[in-house]
């Protein structure tokens, strides 16, 4: 009775007030949570989402039993928003990683010419690798850098 005197369609309004409801309580949430937490939604829906519904409708005389998310439909502008701000999430979780490796690289590089610094035959080897590796390329020009100290051994001159 009181539905019917109080509002002119109580199954449209209140399905209305649902999608409302609905709307508001995942318009909170990022993309990545609608996807992956459906089943979540639903169960605080059903709970904080009754008690709004519950109180929008009881004075039409209708009571919800159950609210269930069904199916969710975004907006294309809604939907590319949300992409761009993935995509950036995903942009600077990879400039963060990169930016651990570079760290972790020159850590490394560090240690390493630490030890090869602290013996003249390492340095040797090291270099003899390093022109094996150029070598290993047809169509290189090597050239061979000498320091100025043995330069001016080999003329006599000091």
């Amino acid at each position: 009775m009181m539905s019917v005197v109080n509002i002119e369609n109580a199954a449209k309004s209140t399905h209305l007030l649902s999608q409302t409801t609905l709307r508001n309580f995942l318009g909170k949430k990022t993309l990545s949570e609608i996807l992956t937490g459906r089943d979540e939604i639903t169960h605080i829906m059903q709970v904080t989402g009754q008690k709004t519904l519950d109180e929008g409708t009881d004075p039409w005389g209708v009571k919800v039993e159950r609210v269930e998310v069904k199916d969710v439909r975004l907006p294309q502008k809604m939907q590319r928003a949300m992409a761009a701000e993935a995509e950036a999430t995903r942009e600077a979780r990879a400039k963060v990683i990169a930016s651990e490796g570079e760290h972790n690289a020159s850590r490394a590089l560090r240690e390493a010419a630490d030890v090869i610094g602290g013996s003249p035959s390492a340095l040797q080897l090291r270099y003899l690798q390093t022109l094996t590796q150029i070598s290993a390329e047809k169509n290189s020009t090597i050239l061979f850098p000498l320091p100025i100290d043995m330069m001016l051994d080999l003329s006599g001159h000091e």
